[in-house]
């Protein structure tokens, strides 16, 4: 994401519905001809600056210019982020001082280019904290976090400026701007009270100092959990691998050689723990396994995160009250589709009790196996058992049919036959990477020959880099000024094979892969003209890459790409019957491992007054919830970064529940239609779903894309749940 979408919006990233439906607006974007004269009315209001930061230099080389990664160290990046702070500062003061009447032209449009060698830095500045997490520039992350968020406040809080963006959006009628000009403007204005901009002086000078402890914390809680996740469990004799897929002990092999260990290594990450947990038969060495993996960010150590946490949700709380809300789920959820805690506690709690209720069916179907109690390090084992004597059905059996390069071709398949994109391998050296490991794609529209932009893949898990699966941009889709090409990239942890093997991944991690790729087509398909409109609500935004998880088991897919590492044969029909006669085989773990995180984070964020036990907090929060003793959270709270790296996902991890009840009724839709490729449903998906990003209401797109709401009932015929 980029900061000038943040700064067109405050700190906001999420539809206001209706803004955009005042009287007397003209429909669309404004006229090629008008963007030109807006972007040089706005020019006129900047200073002429010179940056003087390596890394604030436009950037340059094909493809309309690509980060100069070879060139990056953590004291230029350093330089460049506090020069470029003080260029923006100079910036927004020639906007918020101009003598000039405001209009859209010489105060929005100016706020879009406004900071924009800053954004440059800040995009690298991502990638060398989420993707290398070396020491040094750890600690220009510590340095620098708080002096940005000042920085967003200054801007937040300079009354002038306030005054001309709400003067645009107040007067966007009489003035005749475009439907998306008025919601670039009214965005704007209603993110400024949102974040403070009408709080008095005594008022902003608390929420500044609220906002800059949140922005240290957020730092300091993602660096320890990091720092956890660099440990790893030994295991010493072959004996301790019994069970495990040959491709996950050869992994386990290479990790150990890379950490200069006798035997082989689980590394402390999901992607090494969850196949030994699922496969190892050593029951005393899963609890091992498993006992280290829950704990990260909760050993009483320099890493433990509990106090962190504490301190986050008290000044989330502080915040929220002097902004006029009644706790933080209030003062988060304004600018969503849910709306309210409520409506997003209805939706879960409709799902919440069908969950537990398979769970309990889940766990007496392994007991009869197991022949004792099951226990959270038991579950995955056990149900893989389960799994094989009801459905003939091996994980094992799979896995040589998802090789990582082949999910990708056919990842890349997907995104031909749906919207017409070609991805084209460039040769190493074409562009600069971050690290040899990354992959880079030119993206063109098949058709036309268009270029679309860049991908940039990072597979690889390495010391330092965050754990999960993640997209990013560094540079998104616009045309107020000139056309921005897209810059996206996918990152994943993936345990690399020994040399000259192929690397074997399961059918989850090939769902996961398609997931963020997901993301990634969404920025590649835009078709926005401002970049303050290119974001969508949180609860969308994994509505457009979780659709795609479905396209995985596509018969087309499937013939021309996953096929068996040995025999080159596509996966039989038969076995992917039993795939799909299993589809809602342990949803009851899956339902209440994620769906317990998100009720934890609602119950955490809907306290006026938040507890300081974090630990004895979640125990009691799942006590009340009725958890299955079985199941643990998919995020304990000591580790949870979607809640406290950021504001971003906190009450705000029930997202991917409402987006998973839109993903279920579009692939219903493609399913009806007879061809899971119907041409015509994906060009309207591509048209409204993806190009428009957040230029009209996100409820009223899928309402014109499926002629109607979506339907819940999809959701729980999806996850084998009843639907009356």
């Amino acid at each position: 994401m980029h900061r000038r979408q943040l700064l067109i919006g405050g700190a906001s990233l999420f539809a206001v519905s209706g803004c955009a439906s005042a009287g007397g607006l003209v429909g669309g974007g404004a006229a090629p001809g008008t963007l030109a004269e807006d972007a040089a009315t706005a020019r006129a209001v900047l200073p002429k600056q010179t940056p003087r930061a390596e890394l604030l230099q436009t950037w340059t080389g094909p493809y309309g210019g690509v980060p100069p990664w070879e060139k990056v160290t953590a004291p230029k990046l350093r330089e460049a982020i506090l020069e470029g702070i003080d260029l923006q500062r100079a910036e927004i003061q020639a906007i918020a001082n101009n003598p000039d009447a405001p209009t859209f032209a010489n105060t929005m449009v100016a706020m879009q280019m406004a900071g924009a060698p800053l954004d440059r830095a800040l995009s690298i500045f991502g990638v060398m904290t989420s993707n290398i997490g070396s020491d040094d520039y750890n600690a220009v992350d510590t340095e620098v976090s708080p002096l940005l968020s000042a920085a967003s406040d200054e801007i937040t809080f300079n009354e002038a400026l306030f005054k001309r963006v709400k003067a645009v959006a107040d007067g966007a009628a009489a003035a005749g701007l475009t439907a998306e000009q008025a919601r670039v403007a009214t965005r704007s204005r209603d993110s400024f009270v949102r974040n403070g901009a009408a709080l008095d002086a005594a008022g902003k000078a608390e929420l500044g100092r609220i906002n800059t402890a949140l922005s240290n914390a957020f730092t300091s809680f993602g660096q320890k959990v990091v720092a956890d996740e660099k440990t790893w469990t030994v295991i010493p004799t072959e004996a301790g691998t019994a069970g495990m897929p040959a491709s996950n002990k050869a992994a386990a092999a290479a990790a150990a050689r890379d950490r200069n260990v006798t035997g082989w290594a689980i590394v402390n990450t999901r992607s090494s723990v969850d196949p030994f947990l699922t496969f190892a038969d050593d029951r005393s060495l899963r609890e091992k396994v498993w006992r280290k993996f829950v704990n990260r960010g909760d050993n009483g150590d320099a890493n433990d995160t509990n106090a962190t946490i504490a301190q986050i949700v008290k000044l989330r709380a502080e915040r929220a009250r002097l902004l006029g809300f009644a706790h933080h789920a209030d003062w988060r959820m304004q600018d969503t589709m849910a709306r309210t805690p409520a409506a997003a506690m209805d939706l879960m709690n409709r799902v919440w009790a069908p969950a537990k209720a398979r769970v309990a069916e889940e766990v007496a179907d392994m007991r009869q196996i197991a022949g004792h109690d099951i226990e959270p390090w038991d579950y995955l084992y056990y149900a893989e058992k389960v799994r094989k004597a009801k459905y003939d059905l091996d994980a094992n059996e799979l896995k040589p049919y998802f090789e990582l390069n082949a999910v990708k071709r056919g990842a890349f398949y997907m995104a031909e036959r749906l919207y017409g994109f070609d991805f084209i391998r460039l040769p190493d050296g074409t562009v600069p990477g971050f690290h040899p490991d990354v992959e880079v794609f030119e993206v063109k529209d098949k058709a036309s020959g268009r270029h679309i932009g860049l991908f940039y893949s990072d597979d690889f898990a390495r010391p330092g880099k965050r754990s999960g699966a993640w997209m990013t941009t560094y540079r998104s889709h616009s045309t107020y000024d000139g056309v921005d090409n897209v810059l996206a990239s996918n990152n994943n942890n993936f345990i690399k094979a020994e040399a000259g093997q192929p690397l074997l991944i399961s059918l989850d991690d090939a769902e996961t892969l398609f997931h963020e790729f997901g993301h990634a087509l969404h920025y590649l398909s835009s078709s926005v003209t401002y970049p303050a409109l290119g974001n969508t609500p949180r609860d969308y935004v994994e509505y457009p890459s979780q659709v795609h998880e479905h396209w995985v088991l596509s018969r087309p897919i499937l013939d021309g790409f996953m096929k068996h590492v040995e025999t080159g044969q596509p996966m039989p029909q038969s076995l992917v019957d039993k795939i799909e006669a299993s589809g809602t085989f342990n949803q009851g773990y899956a339902t209440v491992s994620y769906l317990s995180s998100a009720l934890v984070d609602m119950d955490l964020h809907t306290r006026a007054d938040p507890p300081t036990d974090i630990d004895a907090f979640e125990r009691e929060s799942l006590a009340r919830l009725g958890m299955p003793r079985e199941i643990v959270m998919r995020h304990r709270l000591p580790q949870f970064n979607h809640l406290f790296t950021s504001d971003a996902y906190s009450a705000g991890y029930y997202s991917y529940l409402w987006s998973e009840v839109m993903d279920a009724d579009t692939w219903a839709y493609f399913e009806e239609s007879g061809d899971v490729f119907n041409p015509d449903i994906a060009k309207r998906y591509k048209a409204i779903i993806l190009a428009e990003g957040n230029t009209t209401d996100r409820a009223d797109a899928y309402r014109r894309f499926r002629g109607r709401d979506p339907d819940v009932k999809a959701l729980l015929k999806v996850r084998g749940f009843p639907t009356n």
